[in-house]
């Protein structure tokens, strides 16, 4: 073969060659292209598109459940593994401190819930009712007396634990009347008359006094109000247990309780 036959064959090759190459590349970009596409997340449409979007509340919020108890010692054991084991231990035993009766009884009523944490955190709706008379002056609870001797301070306007689906003024009657009731004797003594306007909404987040070592987080409703037959000077009543009405009246008896309150008045400026 001629030397310009050998050129004139490779001049004619050399096309081919070239759209071989440029079809081998658009396949593997193509190919290449289809898998990112079909990586794609807002290009693949699942067959429940609402897992998609599903954000997860755990970092939101305390998670809490329904945990059923039977017993206070089905609830011991539970806490155990979840809080400080010194912590537990001083349940009750503590001045000033409640014991897992306790706890175990407000849990049963409603009154309270855990959340399923290391530690757990116990959330509370709290009635405060600033008691107010035309003195300008807030009735306070210095101090109170526990069923097991014990005292504790607490410098504070009247305040209990709300009943689930209770509402503010519903809870603010009743705390009046279980805490102060005893020295509101006459008819016309007792009528709780809330102020307009005084209700007010806030979250506080502590440690528990009643409790050592769980962690609380207290949803507050408080409102201000006149209650009628009140003494001028300081005072102390009683208060019958605060579950003698349940029908755990044996597991009632291994709680501690506030046995007396003791009040004063408080000037407002």
């Amino acid at each position: 073969m001629s030397p310009q036959e050998v050129v004139s064959n490779n001049l004619q090759t050399l096309p081919d060659l070239l759209l071989s190459g440029l079809s081998i590349c658009f396949l593997f970009s193509f190919s290449a292209g289809a898998t990112l596409f079909s990586k794609t997340p807002f290009l693949h449409f699942p067959s429940n598109p609402r897992r998609l979007f599903k954000i997860p509340t755990m970092s939101l919020h305390h998670h809490h459940q329904q945990h059923r108890f039977p017993t206070p010692q089905s609830l011991s054991e539970w806490l155990k593994p979840r809080l400080l084991s010194d912590s537990l231990a001083s349940w009750g035993v503590k001045p000033g401190t409640k014991n897992v009766h306790n706890l175990w009884l407000e849990l049963s009523e409603g009154e309270s819930s855990l959340a399923d944490s290391s530690p757990p955190v116990r959330t509370v709706q709290v009635v405060t009712v600033r008691i107010i008379d035309n003195k300008s002056r807030v009735l306070v609870e210095s101090h109170q007396e526990l069923s097991d001797g014990s005292v504790r301070s607490r410098g504070r306007p009247l305040s209990e634990k709300m009943k689930p689906g209770e509402d503010h003024e519903s809870a603010a009657n009743r705390a009046v009347l279980e805490e102060l009731g005893a020295i509101l004797n006459s008819e016309s003594s007792g009528i709780v008359k809330i102020v307009p306007g005084s209700y007010e909404k806030r979250v506080e987040e502590r440690h528990s006094m009643s409790y050592p070592g769980l962690p609380a987080c207290y949803v507050l409703h408080s409102v201000d109000a006149w209650v009628e037959g009140l003494p001028d000077g300081e005072f102390c009543t009683g208060e019958e247990h605060e579950y003698s009405d349940g029908g755990a009246m044996s597991i009632a008896h291994e709680a501690v309780y506030v046995k007396n309150h003791f009040w004063k008045w408080v000037s407002l400026e």
